[in-house]
């Protein structure tokens, strides 16, 4: 996805990029003055890394992923606010939202090392029997886990969360009308200028269309998740990071991309996982039957990519 913002009518329009979570991130906001600075933003990305972040060896979730943590474990409110949504989400995929996955990432090589040998069905099974949010206790901000080898991963939520953070930032000094993208998760509020709401165009695979459509979007987050998207290619075969909890492997459908539109980023970061591991059909039934919650997804039919919407979606599609 790419950002199109032209200038506010009234207020000047004010840029803060950066690096953080291992990508960039880019605000935008309109304001009568500069409200916030680029040290305020970093300083907001670091808390949550030190909540949630895989990579960092003193992080909470890396305490909690210790075989010797055993007891009942005391979050942040980051923490508790991604890992209850991440119960909520995997209850309504059935269970195909499930953040004690990281065992299986980590065999397939999306952790920090990649593998030197694809993973036998044994060293699968074996992991398998530590993954299943059932192996998980939450009781208000302590959660425990029921095996010392049991792990989590919430990168399949925490970089939407980690945009909602960043506008809830900015709500608080004032700003209402702006545009976040941290690592392809988009939130807006507001509009552009001229009562324009933010423009946000959607890639469409070679074959489906010639050029993208655009989103209109206002107080809308937006994130687009596919197959073809943190891929590599072993001994002649696409691994992809979409892992089923249920039988360990990398999912294998026909679906090669989706669109979601909802009301939060962490809601559009969790939902894009829901919907790559489900058919076309189901991903639009489960859709239409979420509130607020909008889905496009692209998939394979017949060697040629093919388009589905659920209900709302076409709304938002720029004429």
């Amino acid at each position: 996805m790419s950002l199109n913002c032209f200038a506010f009518a009234q207020y000047p329009r004010f840029l803060i990029e950066g690096a953080a979570q291992g990508t960039s991130y880019q605000l935008q906001y309109y304001a009568p003055r500069e409200l916030i600075r680029k040290a305020e933003i970093d300083s907001v990305l670091r808390v949550i890394d030190r909540s949630m972040s895989l990579y960092e060896p003193t992080s909470l979730i890396s305490a909690f992923n210790n075989p010797e943590t055993l007891s009942w474990f005391e979050m942040d409110e980051h923490m508790t606010n991604v890992v209850k949504r991440s119960f909520e989400v995997h209850k309504r995929s059935g269970g195909m939202f499930d953040i004690t996955v990281k065992p299986l990432v980590s065999l397939w090589g999306f952790g920090p090392k990649r593998p030197k040998q694809m993973p036998e069905r044994a060293d699968i099974d074996s992991a398998l029997q530590f993954v299943g949010m059932d192996r998980l206790e939450l009781r208000k901000r302590k959660l425990r886990k029921r095996d010392g080898r049991i792990s989590i991963d919430l990168n399949g939520i925490a970089q939407g969360y980690s945009v909602d953070v960043l506008a809830g930032f900015m709500e608080r000094r004032g700003i209402e009308n702006y545009i976040i993208e941290l690592g392809g998760e988009i939130r807006t509020s507001g509009h552009k200028g001229g009562g324009e709401p933010f423009n946000v165009a959607i890639e469409r695979p070679e074959g489906v269309a010639a050029s993208p459509f655009i989103l209109a979007l206002r107080d809308k987050a937006v994130t687009t998740s596919g197959s073809y998207r943190r891929a590599f290619d072993f001994e002649g075969k696409k691994i992809h990071h979409h892992i089923n909890p249920f039988d360990g492997y990398p999912l294998q459908n026909d679906t090669a991309s989706v669109t979601v539109i909802a009301e939060t980023a962490m809601d559009a970061d969790a939902y894009d996982n829901v919907f790559m591991a489900l058919t076309p059909e189901e991903g639009i039934r489960l859709a239409d039957r979420l509130k607020g919650i909008e889905v496009y997804i692209i998939h394979r039919k017949d060697g040629t990519f093919k388009e589905v919407f659920s209900k709302g979606f076409l709304k938002f599609i720029k004429n």
